[in-house]
């Protein structure tokens, strides 16, 4: 990372890695989880089915690492713990995986904040966002409202469930707006857990627009929701207290029709 990385982080929140994963690296990442999704469902992690909403075919897988060494790999890469612990300033722990494959026709998931869901504290969480795919407005690629890492975790309104898989919305607080993120295979997005961001539908045609994403908490966080397990960066689990409030990134709606 350089100074204008961190300067970037610390002043609005993100700052995006470019090709910090080469594209054979993201070529056999997607090839896993295509893979995975032909063999599954696996209980506890995703169960694809047949449906006209793409994102029932296509659900997120929750927690791979669990499942997949390669996904391990990838959530514990040392490259990923350099960027992470100089973003942190310490150790830190990683609380889970999800792979998201947003097949054309998808909802995307309405503006939010990460550690509304993991309820990390002291502090909060940052994501690294791998993309796994060109990513961009056509195929709902990622949307951040920079300076809203500095704001409180807001209490969220309902979203839109046409174009949300989510219910939680946060709206841009006044003077603020999203901005669009694009990303090349093997870019990684690193973002503060407080950041507002969301993405809109998969309007494109025929492109998916596959991303792997892990998030992590400072070793000096002592508590979080339940639903994440943390380990360190070498693979040991590392417990934590509960947190209240916490739950899955993204409580969903219920399955949703032709779109």
């Amino acid at each position: 990372m350089t100074a204008t990385d961190i300067g970037a982080f610390e002043e609005d929140g993100f700052t995006v890695a470019r090709g910090l994963f080469s594209h054979d690296e993201i070529d056999r990442l997607r090839d896993r989880f295509t893979a995975l999704h032909a063999a599954g469902p696996v209980p506890g992690h995703f169960a694809p089915r047949a449906s006209e909403d793409p994102l029932l075919a296509y659900p997120r897988v929750m927690h791979p690492h669990e499942i997949d060494d390669l996904a391990l790999r990838f959530l514990l890469d040392p490259r990923l713990r350099d960027v992470l612990e100089t973003l942190f300033g310490e150790e830190v722990l990683a609380a889970q995986s999800m792979f998201y494959f947003k097949p054309p026709g998808a909802r995307g998931q309405a503006l939010h904040q990460d550690n509304f869901y993991l309820r990390a504290e002291p502090g909060t969480c940052v994501a690294a966002w791998v993309a796994c795919d060109e990513i961009d407005r056509d195929n709902g690629g990622l949307e951040v409202v920079p300076g809203t890492h500095r704001m409180d975790v807001f209490c969220p309104e309902e979203a839109d469930p046409g174009v949300s898989f989510a219910r939680e919305y946060v709206p841009p607080p006044p003077g603020l707006s999203a901005v669009p993120v694009d990303m090349a295979p093997g870019d990684v997005l690193f973002f503060n857990g407080s950041l507002v961001h969301g993405s809109q539908p998969n309007r494109s045609a025929d492109r998916f627009r596959r991303s792997f994403i892990g998030h992590y908490v400072g070793r000096s966080a002592d508590r979080i929701g339940s639903f994440y397990r943390t380990i360190t960066m070498s693979g040991e689990r590392v417990p934590l207290a509960e947190s209240a409030g916490a739950g899955p990134c993204g409580t969903e709606f219920a399955p949703h029709g032709p779109h």
